[in-house]
Order: structure tokens, then C-alpha cells, then sequence
């Protein structure tokens, strides 16, 4: 099976086509190749094929086998692959997306080279049926939540797949690897949630640490610095453009006044190769 490792700020991915894939379930095969030990390393699996509702379709699946409704630095690298091979030739595409989402991108190329990719977002979805949490309020913003004994003031907000915003004062306070799997399967989140701690610098600037649903610590996540933003804007913390900055770089990331949330950073390809799938 023929297979390319790319990252988007550090967040990895094997992205293959979907004539190469073999006869496995999706959730095996990226519980495989994701394992840093025994398969090649990564993130989340892409699968990358011929679309429906667009001439591309892209699915992510989680390092842990389950389906990811959406992925900014997935769709970023993804732009940049499908450039760079020669599967398209402009520079303005749209992929198709879960659930038949149709997501636009937008390529910067120097020399015949994606040096970085804007990815419309989408509108952020603050509703909580839709997130989803559950409450019976409007929005779920800055509201407490007690576990293990710590309480904390988190935002619901979903870009397509869900996430909790919790602002501090300092993230080396933070104990990610503890606070960050309890958050993620807390019964409020019928659909678990990915976690973002965020320490706000400026009214345009923001770091980041991410609790990744399904993967763990990641060094970079695209719909989380989008929810950043928007949680960042509702609670007067963030202005309407602002820098994210991750453990694996900045990404800037702009709320328009047409709701949809502009995505913009880097992608890279690291190797290519072939792999040989387990079971298959």
C-alpha cells in the first residue's frame, strides 16, 4: 500500500488514496499505521478519493480507529498534496467533507510549491444541541464544570466536530495529561470533545495547548485554534482576527463578518512509501 506522511504544524497524517486501500476496517487499518512503534506514525489516517458532491473526498480517521468530522491541518496538507502531484491545477478547490460537507480551499504556491493553504472553516456552531453538550442553555459559554475536584470555566463550541475552550492565566498551570482525557469523555459530551487550554497574550494573540478526542496531546489542531477564536470573540477575550499559537506553531485564523472562520498555515510533506497492512 502506498502511503504519504504529512504534518500540518507537527499534527501528522498518512495520507492514502482510496484505490490503494486494502480490504480492512477503516478504524484497524488507521489503528495500525498511526502507532508510533509498531506502524508508521501519525496522528489521524487520511483517506483521499473521488468525490460525490465534489471531484475529491476526504475521511480522517483518529490514531484510536474512530472518524474525525473534521480536521484543519488535515485539509491544509491535503491541499498541498493534491497540488503538488499534479491532481489539480488550480489554485482554489472545494473537497468534499463528513457528511457531505463541501469545504473550500485556497492555495499559496511559490515555485510550484503550496507554502500555505487557507481553509474556510465554516460557520462556528454555538447551538448545544448541535455541538453537541448537554444544557438547557442558549450557548454554553464560560460555564463550570467540576471533575477530580477542579473546576473549570469552559466554552462549548463545534467547527464541524466538538470542542471545550478553557481560558487560564498560565499554561504551564495546566496538567494536560490529566485534566485532558477526563474533559474529553466527561458525560456532558454525548460525543466526547477535543480540549483546548488557552492562555490569551493580546486581544490578537493566544496560545494554545490541545487534548486531541481520539489521539491524545497533539502539537497542532485546526478546528481547535478556529474554536479558540470564536470561544476567544463571544467571551471579549479575542478580537475577530487573531494568532493562534500551538506547541508546533502559529496558524491565524479570522471570523468574517459572513460567520465563516478563515483557517490560514503551512503543510508539509515528509516521505512517501509503501507499507505492508497487518491482517490484510
Amino acid at each position: 500500500m502506498r502511503f504519504t506522511k504529512m504534518h500540518g504544524l507537527g499534527n501528522d497524517f498518512v495520507l492514502v488514496m482510496a484505490q490503494d486501500l486494502p480490504t480492512l476496517p477503516m478504524g484497524e487499518l488507521a489503528s495500525q499505521l498511526c502507532h508510533r512503534h509498531f506502524g508508521i506514525g501519525a496522528d489521524g489516517l487520511v483517506i483521499l478519493g473521488a468525490g460525490g458532491l465534489a471531484p475529491w473526498r476526504m475521511q480522517i480517521f483518529n490514531a484510536d480507529g474512530s472518524e474525525a468530522e473534521m480536521c484543519g491541518n488535515a485539509l491544509r496538507c491535503v491541499g498541498k498534496f493534491l497540488y503538488e502531484e499534479g491532481l489539480v491545477q488550480e489554485q482554489e478547490l472545494v473537497l468534499e467533507g463528513y457528511g457531505g460537507t463541501i469545504i473550500p480551499l485556497r492555495l499559496t504556491v511559490q515555485q510550484d510549491l503550496v507554502v500555505q493553504v487557507t481553509v474556510d472553516m465554516g460557520s462556528p456552531i454555538f447551538t448545544p444541541a448541535e455541538v453537541p453538550i448537554l444544557s438547557q442553555e442558549a450557548m454554553v459559554v464560560n460555564q463550570p464544570v467540576v471533575l477530580a475536584g477542579q473546576e473549570f470555566l469552559f466554552t462549548a463550541v463545534s467547527i464541524g466536530n466538538p470542542h471545550c475552550v478553557i481560558f487560564t492565566h498560565n499554561l504551564k498551570d495546566v496538567l494536560l495529561e490529566q485534566w485532558g482525557p477526563q474533559l474529553e469523555s466527561c458525560s456532558l459530551f454525548p460525543n466526547k470533545t477535543n480540549v483546548e487550554f488557552v492562555e490569551v497574550l493580546s486581544p490578537k494573540l493566544a496560545k494554545v495547548l490541545v487534548w486531541e478526542r481520539g489521539v491524545g496531546p497533539t502539537l497542532a489542531c485546526g478546528s481547535g485554534a478556529s474554536a479558540v477564536l470564536a470561544a476567544g470573540v463571544v467571551t471579549g477575550m479575542l478580537d475577530r482576527a487573531a494568532e493562534i499559537q500551538l506547541p508546533g506553531g502559529s496558524l491565524s485564523i479570522t471570523w468574517g463578518e459572513d460567520n465563516r472562520l478563515l483557517m490560514t498555515g503551512p503543510a508539509v510533506k515528509v516521505f512517501s512509501g509503501e507499507y505492508n497492512p497487518k491482517g490484510a
